[in-house]
C-alpha cells in the first residue's frame, strides 16, 4: 500500500495546534452550546466516514440527513460494546473502513476477560494529551519545574501504560521539562528509578493504579526510601478511593497540599481520559467527604465517587436512567473508533458548573475562598462524578454495603499502620443461617494478628460504616453492625494472590 501524505499533513497540522495553543486558552473556550453543535458535527463525521455507523443507523431506520440540530442528536439511539463495537468488523468501526488508518492498537481484557482492541490514530492521543496537561501544569507547576514522569502502569499491550507515555510525551514536546521513563508494575524497578534519577529532578511524579501507588510507597518506606525528598506527585486511574486514602499516601510522601500533589483520572480503554480531577474538583471532594449528609444530598447514595471535571468538547457527557432509577453515563467522542452516544453504563451523572457552586453555598462552602488567593486551575467546566460498577457492593440486611465504606475505617490513624489497605467484603451465613458481615482484611509486611488489632479493625469498619452509610445504620440490627474480621497475611494465597488484579468483594 503507497505512504499516505494526507495523514502525514494531519499529523503535522494537528501537533502544531496542540503544541502552539496555550490549554487555558482552550478551555476557557469551550462551553456547552459549542459543545452541542460539535456533538451534531461528530455525529455527522461519523456518518460520513464509518460503515459500521452507516449500517447501525439503517438498522434503527434512522435517516442521517434527518439529524440537525441537537434536539434530533438526542433522538439516535444509543450504542453499546454488544449492539455495535462487537456487533460489526473491527475495520468497519474504523473511519473509511479501514484499519490501517490508525497507527496504533491498545488492548483490554474489560470484566469478562476477553480481550477487546482499541485503535488509534497518534491524533486521537492529543486532546487526551489536554487531560494530563491541566494536571502538570495547574496542579504539579511542571511548566516550571523539571519533572520525572514514572509510568507505574503495566506497559505492553495493555491500554493504560503506553496511552499514558506517550500523553507524557507530547507534553515534553510542547516544551515542559518532562522527562518520562517507563518501569512498568515493576516495584523494584520502580525504586531503583527513583533513588537514581529522582535527584536530577526538582520533582518526581508517578502515575499508576491507586493501590498499586500505595504498595510502592510502603515498599519504599519499608526499605528506607525518603520520599519526601523527591518532590512526589501522584496520577492515578482505575479505582475510586476514599479522601482518607489521599491523606494517609500524601502523608508517607511528604505531601503538603493535597489538593494540588494528586490527582485522579476517569479513563476508559474505550476512549482513553474521559476527565479529571483538579485543584478545585478535589478541594469540593475533600469538603464533601467530611460531611457525608451533603454527599448524599448531592450524588444520592452513601459513598463517595469520583468527581472530576471535563471538557465537553472533547467528550461529551449526557445521561440515560437505568430501569433501577440511577442515572448512567454515555459520553460521545472522536477516537481511532468514533463514538457517538455511547453508553458505557457507569454510574454516575453530570453537574454544571454554576450548578455545583449553587449547591455548596447552601451547605455554606466557598471552594475558592477555601483554595486561597493563588489558586490555580479553575476553568468554568462542567463536573462529573462516577461511582464503581455496583456489582462491587454487598447486600446485609437490605443495606449496600460498598467497599468504598469499608477502606475508610482502615485509613484511620490507629489502624493505618497495620494493614496494607487491602480487603475482602463478604457476607456469610453460619450453621444456623444467620447471616454476617465478614471482612478478610490484609496485614501489612511484618505485622502479626492479635485479637487486640482485630477488635480496634473491626470496631473502626463498624465506626465509619455507621458515619457514612446512613442505611447500614437504619437497616442492620445493632447486635449484626460489628464485623467479623479475618486478619491475613501480606499476599495469602486465599484471599490476596500477588499479581492478580485485586476484588474487593466476593460473593
Amino acid at each position: 500500500m503507497p505512504m499516505q501524505k494526507q495523514k502525514s499533513q494531519q499529523v503535522v497540522t494537528k501537533l502544531q495546534e496542540f503544541c502552539s495553543t496555550p490549554f487555558e486558552e482552550v478551555l476557557q473556550s469551550h462551553t456547552q452550546a459549542l459543545a452541542e453543535d460539535n456533538a451534531v458535527e461528530l455525529f455527522h463525521a461519523a456518518v460520513a466516514a464509518v460503515p459500521a455507523y452507516r449500517d447501525f443507523l439503517r438498522s434503527h431506520d434512522i435517516d442521517p440527513l434527518s439529524v440537525d440540530t441537537f434536539a434530533d442528536f438526542n433522538r439516535l439511539p444509543l450504542i453499546t460494546k454488544e449492539n455495535y463495537l462487537r456487533h460489526y468488523p473491527l475495520a468497519e468501526l474504523c473511519r473509511n473502513g479501514q484499519l490501517e488508518s490508525c497507527d496504533m492498537i491498545a488492548v483490554s481484557s474489560g470484566s469478562t476477560g476477553q480481550p477487546t482492541f482499541w485503535p488509534r490514530f497518534v491524533t486521537d492521543e492529543l486532546s487526551i494529551a489536554t487531560r494530563f496537561e491541566q494536571i502538570f501544569h495547574d496542579s504539579f507547576q511542571a511548566n516550571e519545574r523539571s519533572t520525572l514522569a514514572v509510568i507505574c502502569f503495566a506497559m505492553g499491550s495493555w491500554v493504560g501504560g503506553v496511552y499514558t507515555m506517550n500523553c507524557c510525551r507530547h507534553l515534553a514536546g510542547k516544551g515542559y521539562p518532562i522527562t518520562t521513563i517507563a518501569p512498568g508494575n515493576k516495584i523494584d524497578e520502580i525504586l531503583r528509578v527513583v533513588r537514581e534519577l529522582g535527584p536530577h529532578f526538582e520533582q518526581v511524579v508517578l502515575l499508576g493504579y491507586p493501590p498499586f501507588l500505595k504498595e510502592v510507597i510502603d515498599t519504599g518506606r519499608a526499605a528506607g526510601v525518603e520520599w519526601q525528598h523527591y518532590g512526589i506527585k501522584l496520577v492515578m486511574a482505575g479505582e475510586v478511593f476514599s479522601e482518607e486514602w489521599r491523606t494517609l499516601v500524601g502523608e508517607r510522601t511528604g505531601s503538603q497540599n493535597p489538593c494540588y500533589d494528586s490527582a485522579s483520572l476517569y479513563g476508559t480503554a474505550d476512549a482513553g481520559v474521559l476527565g479529571n480531577e483538579t485543584p478545585l474538583s478535589i478541594c469540593i471532594r475533600r469538603f464533601l467527604a467530611e460531611h457525608p449528609d451533603a454527599a448524599r444530598a448531592l450524588f444520592g447514595e452513601s459513598r463517595l465517587p469520583t468527581l472530576v471535571q471535563y471538557d465537553p468538547l472533547s467528550r461529551f457527557f449526557q445521561t440515560q436512567i437505568h430501569p433501577e432509577g440511577s442515572p448512567t453515563l454515555l459520553f460521545s467522542g472522536d477516537n481511532g473508533i468514533p463514538l457517538v452516544r455511547y453508553h458505557i453504563s457507569d454510574t454516575g451523572n453530570i453537574i454544571p458548573f454554576d450548578e455545583m457552586f449553587q449547591f455548596l453555598a447552601q451547605w455554606d462552602f466557598y471552594p475558592l475562598e477555601q483554595l486561597g488567593d493563588e489558586a490555580r486551575g479553575i476553568y468554568p467546566l462542567p463536573f462529573v462524578y462516577v461511582f464503581g460498577r455496583s456489582h462491587f457492593t454487598v447486600s446485609y440486611f437490605g443495606a449496600n454495603i460498598y467497599p468504598e465504606n469499608i477502606s475508610v475505617g482502615l485509613e484511620q490513624p490507629e489502624i493505618k499502620e497495620w494493614v496494607t489497605g487491602k480487603f475482602v467484603l463478604q457476607v456469610q451465613e453460619d450453621a444456623d443461617r444467620n447471616r454476617h458481615l465478614t471482612v478478610a482484611v490484609e496485614l501489612a509486611p511484618n505485622t502479626t494478628a492479635d485479637t487486640t488489632k482485630r477488635e480496634a479493625i473491626a470496631t473502626s469498619i463498624q465506626t465509619h460504616l455507621r458515619r457514612l452509610n446512613s442505611e447500614f445504620a437504619n437497616y442492620v440490627p445493632e447486635e449484626y453492625q460489628v464485623p467479623q474480621v479475618e486478619l491475613a497475611p501480606t499476599g495469602d494465597a486465599a484471599y490476596f494472590p500477588v499479581g492478580v488484579k485485586h476484588r474487593y468483594t466476593r460473593a
